[in-house]
């Protein structure tokens, strides 16, 4: 493939920005008037032939013009698509739609409008995806419910509580959990749920010096519960924008099928971590064309997402688009890149 001469990267090109632009194949005669170059038909053919070697395009019908596999989407976007930087109206025509005018209104605006945003300049789907902020611990308590069970409860600092059962070791007395509960309030005040397991790996020794097996271990078993409980550290919150986006320019039953399965996935949970791990995976914004992204290929779709930090660097969430292979992808990656860049600004604002 890096073999191409100009004569077949130009053909090649043009049928798949025709293909982005209307979804329709191109045929040797149209090709003929579109080239710069002065090629007849017979000769675009046998180029044409050549790249359906290469596994580039195909022909959907007989004596149909020529389309672009998945491969060959990959391969344009790899080699020849040029990704534009945004002009300072449309970066602020993004400030606008995204950044709320409300403070206390900040983080739903803010979500929405990203997804909005994105589904507004695509033909697809706009996807946002956020995780539930770190809570910082305010109190800690135990309420024994049976010899072998205990309600464990957090009180965050916004006086939100979290509620989780837990299992306690044989023999736990009464007085265990109040010394369990004491230590993590005297070592774990005003930490997030990731600082405070990181401090009690760090105070492993200090632990067992100050309390006995039992109360280690519930100490360990209480916060570990909370910790990985909080929706399992999954994202909580799917926001997604112009659905109907992706009804548009159906093609029969097979077409409206993959669209009804792509929605099925949209609203599983298990869905909404697994696209968060694949914006993690690499730097920047990461396209997924086709069968290339596992979470979506039996509905054929494209992915486009990046994620957005706090200002810890953490990962927090996501921003995206999804739709038909065809997306205008050098006009969605930036887009896509200045809102994720935007949305880890605002989180550092406490979004």
């Amino acid at each position: 493939m890096k073999g191409l001469d100009d004569r077949s990267g130009e053909i090649f090109r043009r049928i798949v920005e025709s293909y982005l632009g209307n979804g329709e194949p191109l045929g040797s005669r149209s090709l003929s008037r579109l080239l710069p170059m002065s090629l007849s038909p017979a000769s675009i053919r046998n180029v044409m032939s050549d790249l359906e070697d290469l596994g580039l395009i195909y022909a959907p019908h007989i004596s149909a013009g020529r389309l672009p596999t998945q491969q060959g989407l990959r391969f344009f976007v790899d080699a020849f698509m040029q990704v534009g930087a945004l002009s300072e109206d449309e970066r602020r025509e993004i400030d606008r739609q995204i950044r709320p005018t409300n403070r206390d209104m900040r983080a739903e605006t803010a979500l929405t409008g990203a997804s909005q945003m994105l589904s507004s300049a695509s033909r697809g789907a706009g996807l946002v995806i956020t995780t539930k902020s770190d809570t910082q611990l305010k109190h800690v308590e135990f309420v024994r419910l049976s010899p072998e069970k205990a309600l464990a409860v957090l009180v965050g600092d916004r006086d939100e509580i979290e509620n989780r059962i837990i299992t306690l070791p044989a023999g736990t007395t009464s007085s265990q959990l109040v010394a369990a509960a004491n230590f993590l309030n005297a070592h774990m005040s005003g930490l997030t749920l990731s600082e405070a397991a990181e401090r009690i790996d760090r105070l492993k020794e200090t632990i067992r010096s100050e309390l006995d097996q039992l109360t280690t271990e519930l100490v360990e078993k209480g916060l570990a519960t909370w910790s990985g409980g909080l929706d399992d550290g999954r994202p909580a919150q799917l926001i997604v924008r112009g659905r109907s986006n992706l009804l548009e320019g159906l093609d029969g039953m097979d077409d409206l099928d993959r669209v009804r399965m792509l929605f099925d996935d949209l609203e599983k949970k298990e869905s909404l971590s697994d696209i968060l791990n694949l914006a993690e995976s690499g730097q920047g914004v990461r396209i997924f064309i086709g069968s290339e992204n596992t979470l979506f290929s039996l509905s054929g779709s494209s992915l486009i997402v990046a994620p957005y930090k706090n200002s810890e660097d953490r990962i927090i969430g996501a921003v995206g688009v999804i739709g038909p292979t065809r997306l205008n992808y050098s006009r969605i990656v930036p887009m896509v890149d200045y809102t994720a860049q935007l949305m880890s600004k605002l989180s550092g604002q406490g979004l």
